[in-house]
């Protein structure tokens, strides 16, 4: 997922149309190193999901919390975050959320040892605090490190690297998460209880290692960007805020974006969610590490429809191709939630494709008619990631009793119609 936020009106003396001012370089390599570390984390929870039903025994609707914990995170903090860059500036801002990552990542060990669902989910609860502090700060001040007629192509390079960590994310939670351990119901109902509790324990076990090197990682970013030479960029600190965000929601643009961000963030996290489950419904022979493999490529598509999106907008107006991606997402989800075999299997993997663009499309749409009123207009959008955490719980609740795990993925087929809406109904207001 990319949240961005309000560029900055104002950028380095001496940009001389450069793509990054110089003495900046190495501050531009550290925040751009940020879009990648919080795909890391977004991206780890599809895996954690599946992991905890084996480790802690959860049913999906439970095991679902996962994001629900997740992205209350965002929702919670996406304020806050903005009113500390607001007060102390940005390189404070990345700092407070480098610490929240951190330490969120180290309490992975403890959760782990007292194999406690609610340690989890609190620690989870603290790395995305963090990431919303970071997803805050970090799009809105990579514009700040050149040329601003350049702005959009090193925000666009930030942003494959995003898609880099999600690509990514799930080999290295493959290869170090999951133990390549599987037991079905039948088996581990004919163990002897102290056998299963010490496979439940080693298989909670398996989370610390890759979040302990995470905590290490974070806190050597969290070094460099303390001692980088970075960009100062003025900010405001007057003004009634309260009377700012009543004056940013009586825009229609920007009241549409934050209910098709709700949808749209939803259905992503819905479908990456319960991709490895759906994938060994469909066929239950396949192992989990080759369906998070699966979920590698598709996440891996999902980065190769950001950099040909970019391309197509320079020859189709983004409202149109925004309707576009929506139309295919539809038909992609009632194959995967209606079909069988491979057929069904590739729509699900190819969908993370047509989800590329979605999510700054619809931020820049929302934001596009609010000029300076766009610092408060953008944590309303942010904040409407809360769509994660109501999802993939439903979709959990869904599938037990009353759907299949697959069939459930009519739920992100319902919020990519309510994307599309958005596209029509701000395309004849938006003019290219």
């Amino acid at each position: 997922m990319i949240a961005p936020g309000a560029p900055p009106r104002s950028t380095p003396a001496g940009t001389g149309g450069r793509f990054v001012t110089p003495g900046f370089a190495a501050g531009f390599a550290v925040v751009v190193s940020l879009f990648f570390l919080w795909a890391i984390a977004n991206n780890f929870n599809d895996l954690l999901i599946r992991q905890f039903q084996k480790a802690l025994d959860l049913n999906r609707a439970q095991a679902g919390l996962v994001q629900f914990a997740f992205y209350i995170g965002y929702f919670v903090m996406a304020l806050p975050a903005g009113l500390v860059l607001r007060r102390f500036g940005y390189r404070a801002g990345i700092l407070a959320g480098l610490a929240f990552y951190a330490v969120g990542a180290l309490l992975f060990y403890p959760a782990a040892e007292l194999r406690e669902y609610a340690a989890f989910l609190g620690a989870l609860f603290v790395i995305a605090s963090g990431a919303a502090f970071l997803e805050t700060a970090a799009n809105p001040y990579i514009v700040a490190f050149g040329d601003p007629a350049r702005a959009e192509q090193r925000l666009n390079l930030a942003q494959a690297f995003n898609g880099l960590g999600g690509a990514i994310a799930p080999i290295i939670g493959a290869k170090f998460i999951f133990s390549g351990v599987e037991y079905d119901r039948a088996q581990l109902d004919a163990m002897a209880p102290a056998a299963r509790a010490a496979y439940r324990a080693a298989e909670a076990q398996m989370v610390q290692l890759p979040y302990l090197a995470l905590a290490g990682i974070v806190v050597l970013i969290a070094i460099a960007v303390a001692i980088v030479r970075l960009p100062e960029v003025p900010r405001e600190t007057g003004g009634n805020t309260l009377q700012g965000l009543r004056s940013v929601l009586g825009v229609p643009a920007l009241r549409w974006a934050v209910v098709a961000q709700f949808f749209y963030v939803g259905a992503q996290v819905g479908v990456w969610s319960f991709f490895i489950d759906v994938v060994k419904t469909i066929s239950p022979a396949t192992p989990e590490r080759q369906a998070a493999y699966l979920l590698s490529i598709s996440l891996a598509l999902f980065l190769a429809g950001r950099l040909i999106g970019t391309i197509l907008m320079h020859r189709i107006v983004a409202t149109r191709l925004l309707a576009g991606f929506a139309i295919a997402n539809i038909a992609l989800m009632l194959v995967a939630a209606l079909g069988h075999g491979t057929t069904a299997i590739y729509a699900l993997m190819f969908s993370s494709f047509f989800m590329s663009i979605m999510f700054p499309t619809i931020f820049s749409l929302g934001v596009r008619d609010l000029g300076p009123r766009a610092p408060l207009g953008a944590p309303l959008i942010v904040m409407a990631v809360i769509g994660g955490a109501v999802f993939p719980p439903l979709m959990g609740w869904l599938s037990h009793g009353m759907v299949s795990i697959q069939t459930a993925m009519l739920v992100p087929c319902v919020s990519f119609a309510m994307v599309l809406a958005f596209a029509l109904t701000v395309r004849s207001a938006v003019q290219r």
